[in-house]
């Protein structure tokens, strides 16, 4: 496992259309692995493979304990949206920004687990935002594509949770 470089705005991969996974193999443990590790050294609750440099459809969401800790998915697509909710978001790759975005509060996300198996989750609030950003990232979509108002550091945390 290592600790990857977090590849950050304006690099062109951040804008590409992400390539389906189609090999379950000892390169994508690794990849996935390595993302997990990335993710936490740098204190996210998120990361797509092409914030690590590749250009595959593959996430890793951690939101704690209480939202089942570390979820990884391979070829992730939203199935259902519930909701609304509207705050806060930043993004490795794109420091000390923050901005308002307008999510779902509740999605279902279909993907394939590190071996290919079928994997449904669903989620809402905070693991319902951090699905939808990174899979916007796999559709080279940036939060600040989506922010209403956008904030130079940080800004204060009106819902009384840090993201």
């Amino acid at each position: 496992m290592a600790i990857r470089l977090i590849v950050k705005d304006p690099d062109a991969v951040l804008r590409e259309v992400a390539q389906p996974v189609t090999k379950f193999n000892r390169n994508l443990h690794k990849l996935l692995d390595d993302m997990a590790d990335t993710m936490y050294e740098a204190e996210g609750v998120g990361l797509a493979a092409p914030q690590v440099g590749i250009s595959k459809r593959v996430i890793v969401v951690d939101c704690g304990d209480e939202h089942g800790g570390l979820i990884e998915l391979v070829n992730p697509e939203l199935v259902a949206k519930e909701g609304e909710q509207f705050g806060p978001e930043g993004c490795l790759s794109i420091p000390g920004l923050t901005g308002d975005v307008r999510r779902a509060m509740t999605v279902t996300v279909k993907g394939q687990d590190r071996d290919g198996n079928p994997v449904t989750v669903s989620g809402s609030e905070l693991l319902a935002r951090a699905f939808q950003h990174e899979i916007d990232h796999l559709n080279g979509v940036l939060f600040t594509d989506l922010a209403e108002q956008l904030y130079h550091g940080e800004k204060p945390d009106r819902s009384g949770r840090g993201e």
